[in-house]
């Protein structure tokens, strides 16, 4: 029993240790990108020996991957948890009060999402960019369900949903949590810009 259990808190502290080196990288890589920071400079901020880190992580890509999946995740869970059987404006709503959401809970993440996914080899680019189409699908098929309804006023859906997602990303580039603008006050005021934009009644 007590083998057990010494073998299960082993695991734990290791998930726990590997957990804190994504953090670590997280905000490394959001701040000063994936290329400028070493493997050194990832086991300095996590008190580890250079050695001592590859014991939790293959190399620098697999944390760049696993990070980047991590915002997709958040973004399309969001997405996914709305149901289907609100009207397009109220989904619209839903989806950008999710996407500020996980943009301000996983503000690093979110940054290395948009800014650093391009580093990825080719094959792991392409299973984030099929998650990225994967949560687009949501923002077009509401706005053309909204278009169909006659909520919004938009001659091109693709293009609309691009610049709805290009203003919502773009958020990364300036928002700091803590600052005069919150989640409810953000959301609210891109709600209102995005749906006059849309022609919205």
């Amino acid at each position: 029993m007590s083998n057990n259990r010494s073998f299960e808190e082993g695991k734990l502290e290791k998930m726990n240790r590997r957990d804190e080196i994504l953090d670590a990288a997280g905000q490394l890589f959001s701040r000063q990108g994936f290329h400028a920071t070493s493997m050194r400079d990832l086991a300095r901020a996590v008190n580890l020996q250079g050695g001592s880190l590859y014991a939790h992580i293959e190399s620098k890509e697999e944390v760049l991957f696993e990070l980047v999946n991590r915002a997709a995740d958040g973004f399309l869970s969001s997405a996914e948890m709305i149901p289907a059987n609100l009207t397009p404006g109220e989904r619209l709503e839903r989806l950008i009060r999710g996407h500020l959401e996980v943009m301000v809970r996983e503000l690093d993440n979110a940054t290395v999402f948009f800014h650093e996914w391009k580093f990825l080899n080719p094959v792991l680019q392409s299973k984030i960019t099929a998650r990225r189409d994967a949560y687009e699908g949501h923002f077009r098929k509401t706005l053309e369900a909204g278009v169909a309804s006659g909520q919004f006023q938009v001659e091109d859906v693709r293009l609309a949903t691009l610049f709805v997602l290009s203003a919502l990303n773009w958020t990364y580039h300036w928002y700091r949590p803590g600052g005069k603008l919150t989640l409810d006050s953000l959301s609210r005021h891109y709600r209102d810009l995005v749906f006059k934009t849309l022609g919205a009644g």
